[in-house]
Parts: C-alpha cells; structure tokens; sequence
C-alpha cells in the first residue's frame, strides 16, 4: 500500500494498493488473449474507441486538470495542457487507424506483387514517470492500441490517480477487457516483472537515465524490442541580435514552468558576452515577479517539486554549483517559512559564470535550477550545447538566418526550437533525443507507431511457376 500526498500541502489523497508479480501475470495473460481478438478489429474500427476516449478526456478536462495538479504539483495552466495533450493523441491516433500506411513496390520479376504492410507486435509493457502523469501514457498506449496491441501500464507509484482516471474512461467507452492493464507498483517488483514476462514483446519506458539503462540491460537479456526516453541538459542560446524580451520570457517559462522537472527544461543558457549582463538583469527580474505556491492558485507559476528526496537533490546539486565556482545570482534555497513549510518548495535559481564542465552544466538536476554560460561566437555556443551527455532539446535566439540554419543543422538534438524556448513539443511530430537521452526511438508522431508494429513484406506471384528472385536465367 502507498500513501499519495499533495506535494503542495502534504494532504493526503489515497492510499493505493501495490501490485505483485503474480498480478503482473494476470494483467500480462488478460492482455494476450485480448489481443488476438483486438488485432483482428478492423484498424479504423480500433480507431473509434480513442475518439471517444477523446471525447471524455474533452469532458472532464478540468477535473482531471485539478486532481493531476494536486497529486503532482504542477500548476493548474500547465496541468490542463497535459490533458489537452491527452486530448490531441487520442484524436490524432485515431486518424491514424485509417493511415497505418504500408507500402507496394514494383518486383523484380513479371507477374509477380509486392508490398509491405504493418503488423501488432501483441503485447505491450508501458513504464511511465511522475512529471507528465497523463500525457506521456497517451504517447505510448495509443498508438499501441490503435495498432492491434495490448497493453499492460505501470504508472509511477507517485501519481497513481491519474492512472485511475485514464483507467474509468477505458470503461467508460467500453474498451474491450484486457486490451488495457494498469498494474500498481515499483520499479523493482512490478517493473522487472513486466520486463521479463515472456509474453511481453515491447517495453517503452520512460524516466531517469539510471533506470533507463537497466530497463534495457535487462530487455535486452531477453531480446525485447526496449524504446527508452530519458533525460537532458537542454540549452538555450542567445545571441547577440536576438530578441531578448522574448529570450527571457521563452528561458524562464522553459526553466521554471513544470518547476524545472521535466526531460525538455531550460537548464543552461548559453549567451553570447555582449547582451551576458543585461540578459541576467532582465532574468532576476523576471525571476523575482513568479509567484510560488500551491498549483490549484491560478496565480501561481512555480509550484512544489515532486518529493523531499527531490527537494534536497536539488539543494545539492545547488551546493555543488557554489563549491565549483559558479556564482549565485538568485535562489539557492529551500522555501521552509509558512504556508510553504508543509510541501516542497525550492527557490527559482539561477548561476552565472559557469564554465562547461561543471557538474551544474553537466548532470540533470530536473529542479528550477539554471547555469548561465558565456560564449564569443555562434561555433562555441554549438560546441558547448553539444558537449554533454544528453541530447533532447536546444534553443536559439537570433535574428540572423544564417545563424538560425547553421544552429539547426548543427544542434545535435532530437529537438530543435527557434525564438522559442526547450519546451513545447507538439503531439504530430516525433518526440525524443539523441546520445543519453534516448535509443534512438520515439515518442508521438508517425514514428511512435514504428514503436508499436512490426514490418512485414508481402510477395504475390501470379505467374503459374516458381520464380526465383536474384537468379539468373536463361533469356
């Protein structure tokens, strides 16, 4: 059983029951043989049921906007956009039922067709984070099931309730049994057994880098297809033509919306040494006019971080920024003076005079924490963004298209914003990133579907003899 509480407030919400390994099995058994029976629903017919799903997500918008930002923190804005991300996968996907293209090509040899069409892989296993409850669920179960699939979900054990949520609404619109399996629990029991089920042919996780890499050590030991979307050390640079009302207004929503914790966050500013200063004026100031506090205030901008292991991760990553040098324009603390005293609050904070290699400009800390970094030229700044780990998101703001089009062919990340902040992704393009960010997989979009389906080639010959491709023949 776990308790799941307000992270603004402590209040408690509920108490969920865990799942064990044998009800992983079920959940696993129910989904098999729902399957069958699923895949051969005609694909546009499958497609039906998201937009209805659609349709309730429409209806209950904001109540599920107030119980996702009361179990996870975030503000009731941001909460409803996540919903509305919800909203636009099961409408899009559902599209996609009349669009799960194949493709013919002429053969080689006469009197002979050729074709490929895509194919269910049968059973999906879906692992999802805390920070986006609702929509990265939907990123993954519905292209799964709008492909013939079944799938079994493990939500994070954090924000259990939106899972429940999404849950009543596959029964509102009479989803078949077993075609969607929600199962409760950690990492540990409930996700290794998901894993190494043998009738589970897909994982598709989503989460820290850590536990990304043993998801896949662990697929891999058992010749899963494993998709992984991890985590980012996303930049945004600026140059010294660019608009920097709206770099500050794109860097503090990219850093501080979500309170820093999501994979695409703002969490370097790489800033050309002529606008430096007067981009960290305008920032501090910036900074210094968010309102924090509980999410459900619809003045608030910064709302609590998910935990207190959260919270005194984030103030030691802070005391390691100090300690290597960087200075502290901002921030730096953990809020604990009342109304604040009884959630998680931590400072908007800002460094500057942060070198590249510093831990702070190095390792996720997935908490409102941003390191300014001092650059001469547009070459360095692409260097710089390039530099770490992580390939997710990157920003640039200028105003020369010379600049812009070297940045976006330069940039090595799976995403790339222009005048615009890290954040933002739209559910019809490919979301995800290179080097420890991903494996080269990803979410939403077209290519989400490749995920969820396996190739198939398909060879018909209507000549009446056998034909041997690639052999030679007499003329």
């Amino acid at each position: 059983m776990v308790t799941v509480t307000n992270p603004a407030n402590g209040e408690e919400l509920a108490k969920v029951p865990l799942s064990t390994k044998k009800e992983v099995d079920e959940a696993v058994q129910s989904a098999k043989q729902a399957q069958k029976q699923w895949a051969l629903i005609p694909a546009p017919k499958r497609a039906e049921y998201l937009y209805e799903i659609g349709y309730k997500l429409k209806e209950k918008k904001e109540h599920l906007a107030k119980i996702l930002t009361k179990e996870m923190g975030k503000v009731i804005e941001e909460a409803r956009g996540e919903v509305q991300e919800g909203i636009d996968m099961a409408f899009y996907m559902a599209g996609e039922g009349r669009r799960l293209f194949g493709e013919t090509t002429p053969s080689e040899l006469p009197n002979k067709f050729a074709m490929s069409v895509r194919s269910p892989v049968g059973v999906v296993g879906i692992i999802t984070p805390w920070n986006f409850p609702i929509a990265i669920a939907t990123w993954k179960s519905f292209p799964a099931i709008v492909a013939g699939n079944a799938v079994v979900w493990k939500p994070s054990i954090e924000t259990p309730l939106m899972a429940y949520e999404l849950g009543k609404i596959f029964e509102e619109v009479g989803l078949p049994e077993g075609v969607m399996n929600i199962v409760f629990g950690n990492g540990p029991t409930v996700g290794t057994a998901l894993i190494e089920h043998p009738d589970v042919k897909v994982i598709s996780f989503t989460g820290s880098n850590a536990t990304g890499s043993k998801v896949a050590e662990l697929g891999g030991r058992h010749l899963k297809k494993v998709s992984l979307e991890m985590g980012g050390k996303n930049a945004v640079i600026v140059m010294d033509d660019a608009d920097l009302d709206l770099a500050v207004e794109g860097i503090i929503w990219s850093a501080f919306g979500t309170t820093g914790q999501r994979c695409t966050a703002c969490s370097r500013v790489i800033v050309h040494k002529d606008v430096k200063v007067e981009l960290e004026e305008r920032l501090v100031t910036g900074i210094s006019e968010l309102t924090i506090g509980d999410g459900l205030d619809p003045n608030v901008k910064v709302g609590p971080v998910i935990n207190r292991a959260a919270l005194e991760k984030i103030h030691r990553y802070v005391q390691i920024g100090k300690q290597e040098g960087a200075r502290l324009l901002t921030g730096g603390e953990i809020i604990t003076a009342p109304p604040f005293d009884k959630g998680y609050y931590y400072e908007p904070t800002i460094f500057t005079d942060v070198l590249p290699h510093m831990t702070i400009a190095q390792e996720e800390v997935f908490g409102p924490v941003l390191s300014i970094i001092e650059v001469n030229s547009l070459e360095e700044a692409i260097e710089i963004n390039n530099s770490v780990k992580f390939g997710l998101s990157s920003s640039i703001f200028s105003q020369d298209v010379n600049n812009i089009f070297k940045a976006q062919r330069d940039l090595d990340t799976g995403i790339v914003y222009v005048n615009a902040g890290t954040t933002g992704a739209e559910i019809h393009l490919p979301f995800g990133g290179t080097k420890g960010t991903g494996n080269g997989h990803r979410d939403s979009g077209q290519a989400a579907l490749d995920v969820f389906t396996e190739w198939k080639s398909i060879y018909v010959d209507f000549s009446g003899k056998l034909q041997r491709a690639q052999i030679d023949t007499d003329k």
